[in-house]
């Protein structure tokens, strides 16, 4: 059951279309094989104003999902604690896991009635593989292989698109993640301020790689 708003028929009043949305922002969502991988920059923007330079944009979820955020960040951080006790809940009740796409499904829900300003990338690993979900302030769910949000994912789509492919491995797909930040770095304008970089793989769940580690993946490229 999703928590009571008791702000929720003022925001019912308003509709939000994709154009509301602030999307100052550049995350990507990658599968790779059996695994994910998920990176943002760290750039918080208020107008032509850098509000943040050490911007958290991604969120863990369960031990086997995480959710990056583009928009709003406090709707954002509202919709990973929402999804975070409704999975706990459901595992405590259930005795199992939910699945991604069971996750993704509540996570369409809770958008689609707290009409929160975000659009989110879902990404985890579940007993049928790897999964990234696209979602959208209105509800709408799409499963993708790849997937970027925010200003600067136009830029970022072009590197994905030339690099993916399906036998791609977690190591390369960190390095296209960071490929694909570091372009829309170059040119967007709201985005920047460094690279946070996880991954979630069915051995070790979802871990955060530590600022070394992304450092030395960009020396690589």
């Amino acid at each position: 059951m999703i928590p009571n708003n008791p702000n929720q028929r003022e925001r019912n009043q308003a509709s939000v279309s994709n154009e509301d949305v602030a999307e100052g922002t550049t995350t990507i969502g990658i599968t790779a094989g059996d695994s994910v991988v998920l990176a943002t920059e760290q750039r918080a923007s208020m107008g032509n104003l850098v509000a943040s330079k050490t911007a958290k944009k991604i969120y863990q979820v369960t031990d086997d999902a995480a959710l990056t955020i583009s928009g709003g960040v406090g709707d954002g951080q509202n919709l990973a604690k929402t999804l975070k006790v409704e999975a706990n809940l459901y595992e405590m009740r259930r005795g199992k896991p939910m699945t991604m796409t069971g996750l993704a499904s509540m996570a369409g829900n809770v958008l689609r009635s707290y009409l929160f300003r975000v659009v989110p990338i879902l990404g985890g690993v579940d007993d049928e593989g790897a999964h990234v979900f696209s979602l959208d302030p209105a509800g709408g769910v799409m499963e993708e292989e790849y997937v970027s949000t925010g200003s600067g994912s136009v830029i970022a789509y072009g590197v994905l698109e030339d690099g993916y492919t399906d036998d791609l491995s977690l190591d390369e797909a960190q390095k296209l993640a960071v490929r694909g930040l570091e372009s829309a770095m170059e040119r967007d304008t709201a985005s920047g301020n460094g690279i946070l970089l996880s991954t979630i793989t069915p051995d070790e769940g979802f871990r955060q790689l530590d600022d070394e580690e992304v450092e030395s993946i960009a020396q690589e490229l």
